[in-house]
């Protein structure tokens, strides 16, 4: 049974199941952009992190039969080009937009470049939970389906909130991210706290180009990312650099990413593109929303984007 089949019940299944399937990228890019900014610095560079992600999970996913070893490899690789962003940010009288964009450009240029050669061929898949097992509706069944790695990411999200409130180290990156010259003051290693939150993030959105290329949609292409990971700099300011508001946030980027898609689903096809352009004006909105003037960004670090460094 198909969700044009369900009628107008099959538009609420059908956003459920985009949120479920589309949500993933958001939340892992969101996750280590909240990581990094904590810090004190902004990666915009993670477009490209995501893209690189995409392409070296479904690349070695294809060479290796393995597509863990893909998500395993996706996660090295913007390991790699975290630490290459770290170095760059940390240097003097460098501008952490800048040096996002020439990443981004950087990534980009890298996944395309290697990735050419794996546009055609078919790669294996991580597979998908079952929850909807109990229902004899195969609509219903679909829908249902969701990913390890989308559970894994819920899990991080507490867990990373945990981090920042109630651990030595989770102090010291909220030390860093809001007065740098007081935490060298107190022996904090600034730089080394710092290389790691960006190299971790960068790791955390790696994942999330692995989602993308090797579950949702599960192809590798030069558009698969359709501008996820600069929309997650957006949701993090959405989330008040909260983790696990972060993940609310994700969620509800899928979820409007899945309107359009779900309309089609049941036959509607007026204001399609409309639709589909809903992440990017909310992403807008958010921006426009928390820029105003008249309003402070509530629990931004003090130090984000400040050539600040002691």
């Amino acid at each position: 049974m198909s969700t044009e089949a369900l009628g107008l019940w099959g538009i609420p299944l059908a956003i459920i199941a985009g949120t479920l399937r589309g949500s993933a990228p958001f939340l892992f890019v969101s996750l280590g952009e909240c990581l990094t900014e904590k810090s004190g610095k902004i990666n915009l560079g993670l477009e490209g992190t995501l893209l690189m992600g995409a392409m070296t999970a479904y690349a070695v996913s294809y060479l290796t039969n393995s597509p863990w070893l893909g998500v395993l490899a996706a996660g090295i690789s913007g390991m790699f080009l975290g630490a290459i962003h770290a170095w760059l940010v940390q240097l003097p009288k460098v501008n952490d937009v800048a040096v996002g964009i020439a990443m981004i450009i950087f990534g980009s240029g890298l996944a395309f470049f290697f990735g050419k050669a794996f546009i055609q061929p078919v790669a294996p898949q991580l597979p998908a939970i079952q929850l909807g097992a109990w229902s004899n509706q195969p609509a219903l069944q679909s829908a249902l389906k969701i990913s390890p790695l989308f559970l894994l990411g819920i899990a991080i999200a507490p867990a990373m909130q945990w981090f920042f409130q109630s651990t030595r180290w989770g102090l010291f990156v909220r030390a860093v991210g809001d007065n740098p010259t007081a935490a060298k003051a107190m022996g904090i290693p600034v730089k080394l706290v710092r290389s790691i939150c960006i190299i971790l993030g960068s790791f955390l959105a790696g994942i999330g180009g692995a989602y993308l290329s090797l579950y949702y949609p599960g192809s590798w292409n030069e558009k698969i990312s359709s501008g996820q990971g600069l929309m997650a700099v957006a949701l993090v300011i959405f989330a008040r650099w909260h983790p696990v508001q972060c993940l609310y946030a994700a969620l509800l980027f899928g979820g409007t990413q899945a309107i359009g898609p779900a309309l089609q689903s049941v036959g509607v096809d007026s204001y399609y593109y409309l639709f589909n352009a809903l992440p990017y004006i909310l992403t807008l909105a958010v921006m426009i929303f928390t820029c105003s003037p008249t309003r402070n960004l509530i629990a931004s670090p003090g130090a984000l984007g400040a050539d600040n460094d002691p």
